[in-house]
C-alpha cells in the first residue's frame, strides 16, 4: 500500500556555491560516514550531492514529516553504482516512519544540469498511518 510519495529538485549551481563556502561544514551536517566514503572517490562531485541531497527531502516528503521534525543526516542513501539506490532512516525519521507502518522506501535519482532531482515511495502493508 502507497504511504507517502515525494519529489524534491535542487539547483547544481545552488549546491555547487554551498560547496564553495562552506564544504565540510555542510557536508557533515547532511552526509552519513557511509555516504561521504561513497562520495569521496567522485571528489565530492556538486551534481552527485545535489543528487542526494534532492534524496533526503524526498524520502522526508514521502514519509510525511519533512524538513524540521528530522535532519536531512537522519536519512542515509545507500547503494552501489549500477544498482537502485536505498534508503536507511535514523532517529526521528526512523521512528516517524515506523508510527506510519513504512516498511520499504523506494527512491529514483537523476542529475542533468542545472537540476538534480529525486522521487521517493514509501510503501507498507497495513492501513494504519495512510498519508
Amino acid at each position: 500500500m502507497l504511504k507517502g510519495i515525494g519529489v524534491d529538485l535542487v539547483s547544481i549551481k545552488r549546491i555547487e556555491k554551498i560547496m564553495d563556502r562552506h564544504r565540510e561544514k555542510f557536508l557533515n551536517r547532511i552526509m552519513s560516514e557511509k555516504e561521504l566514503e561513497h562520495l569521496r572517490p567522485r571528489k565530492f562531485s556538486p551534481a552527485s550531492i545535489a543528487a542526494r541531497f534532492a534524496a533526503k527531502e524526498a524520502v522526508l516528503k514521502a514519509i510525511g514529516c519533512g524538513i524540521g521534525p528530522a535532519a536531512l543526516k537522519e536519512v542515509e542513501i545507500t547503494g552501489a553504482a549500477g544498482k537502485a539506490p536505498g534508503v536507511t532512516l535514523y532517529g526521528f525519521a526512523a521512528r516517524y516512519a515506523t508510527e506510519k507502518s513504512i516498511e520499504q522506501i523506494s527512491l529514483s535519482m537523476t542529475h542533468e544540469p542545472p537540476f538534480a532531482c529525486a522521487i521517493a515511495a514509501a510503501t507498507g502493508s497495513t492501513e494504519k498511518g495512510q498519508v
